[in-house]
């Protein structure tokens, strides 16, 4: 259910993107597009169960882009009066008259908008005052610090509770808009051993305020990963399998995230240009991306440009099944818009049937990554290169933390090499994926 002033709010934000359009079609523009957003929350951090920040923030802009025989120009504005309004779009179309035509701009196809807006159960407001979201942060810290004598330090928890409305609207007569919101706690821990120093953190991230994981399990999950990385060392230079966490298992799936959306393809800057129908990832791999999932975190009905999202697979049986496209990266490849202006949808990895632990031990020996540092990845060429901490694992049972060494491979091999996927997944994030598995990697230690 959607609070009446939130709704009153919906209609006024509709009433001044039809506004905005209307006097754009005044001007003689050939197109035109409107967005308002409007964001309200309230965020507190605390440091050794004190507190340090607490911050309320309210804002919110219109933005339009007018489109003039093949020119394009764009205005925002946060002051939503009607003068204000008819200024920003009497700017967009002076700057459009100034640029350069190209024949790929343009609002995406009229055939393609949406026209079906479920309820996908985004928005769950609630009254949470700041002295309640700090007892949140000082009991994950709490937990955090009574968790493992070696962890005495905090190094501060965040809890955060947000809600917005976003309106779009266009000259093909599409207007719609939505509420949703957001709640997370956060908190990192510093644990200390024979002189040297460890920080993790654990989080957790939810539309309902009610759904988020307790700040006592938060904060013991923070403390049991720093204490669990005291005592680090390197190992020798070598090659072994390599088990991904979950957390670093979604980076991972961003690169392709990255190299199959159509900016880079227009570009030339990826290393899967023409490679749709052609085997990515094993046979028995695949990526089902579902933008209506009730409740989840990255689902939405339409994209940023009003096109209807839609299930599909993006890795079908290992082979690349879609491109991500919009309107102008399509055009510009003569392929047709998939609706992904804005980015990606609850994309959900299949499984190997195994729990993360029960991959730990079938890799036998092998490096679990927590963590990767540094930009070494090249898009272009796929090769991958970064500094990485985690386990050094020994006939399925983990041995001993290791640090300050560098995981190489080229991502189409990587890709290929995956052994397996674990199927307890981490739902934070738009990739739901469990801990992955690469038959192996080269290792940079000693």
């Amino acid at each position: 259910m959607s609070s009446p002033s939130i709704d009153i709010e919906l209609d006024s934000l509709k009433d001044a993107v039809s506004m905005a359009l209307e006097y754009a079609k005044t001007l003689g523009t050939s197109g035109a597009e409107v967005a308002i957003s409007k964001q309200q929350g309230l965020s507190v951090s605390t440091r050794m169960k004190e507190v340090e920040t607490v911050e309320f923030n309210k804002d919110g802009a219109l933005g339009i882009t007018v489109f003039r025989d093949g020119c394009k120009g764009s205005s925002s504005t946060s002051d939503l009066s009607k003068a204000a309004i008819q200024q920003a779009v009497k700017a967009a179309d002076d700057i459009a008259r100034f640029t350069s035509a190209d024949p790929y701009n343009g609002l995406a196809e009229k055939s393609l908008m949406a026209t079906e807006f479920p309820d996908l159960d985004l928005y769950h407001p609630q009254d949470i005052s700041p002295e309640e979201l700090t007892h949140l942060a000082v009991l994950a810290e709490e937990a955090a610090l009574d968790t493992d004598k070696r962890v005495q330090t905090s190094d501060g928890a965040s809890a955060n509770a947000h809600s917005s409305v976003k309106v779009y609207g266009n000259s093909h007569g599409f207007l719609n808009g939505f509420c949703s919101s957001r709640y997370s706690l956060s908190c990192v821990a510093i644990g200390e051993q024979d002189g040297g120093m460890q920080r993790d953190y654990d989080y957790t991230v939810a539309r309902k305020f009610s759904e988020m994981t307790a700040p006592e399990i938060i904060g013991k999950k923070a403390a049991e990963k720093t204490a669990g990385r005291l005592g680090g060392r390197k190992i020798a230079t070598t090659q072994l399998p390599v088990l991904f966490s979950p957390e670093i298992a979604t980076g991972l799936m961003g690169h392709l995230v990255g190299a199959i959306s159509g900016g880079s393809l227009y570009r030339k800057s990826s290393f899967l240009l023409d490679a749709i129908d052609t085997q990515v990832f094993p046979d028995w791999f695949s990526i089902h991306e579902d933008p209506l999932l009730v409740g989840a975190l990255a689902s939405s009905a339409y994209d940023s440009e009003g096109v209807a999202t839609k299930a599909r697979d993006i890795i079908d049986n290992g082979r690349l099944a879609t491109y991500l496209l919009t309107s102008y990266s399509a055009r510009k490849l003569g392929l047709t818009n998939t609706g992904h202006a804005g980015g990606i949808y609850n994309w959900t990895l299949s499984t190997t049937g195994q729990t993360f632990d029960q991959l730990v031990k079938e890799m036998g020996t092998g490096l679990i990554v927590t963590e990767v540092m540094g930009q070494g990845v090249n898009t272009v060429t796929g090769d991958y290169s970064r500094g990485a901490a985690g386990f050094y694992v020994e006939n399925g049972v983990i041995l001993y933390p290791v640090e300050e060494i560098t995981i190489a491979g080229n991502l189409k091999d990587m890709y290929q090499n995956i052994v397996g996927v674990a199927k307890d997944r981490d739902l934070r994030s738009s990739i739901r994926t469990g801990g992955i598995l690469m038959d192996k990697m080269k290792i940079a230690g000693n």
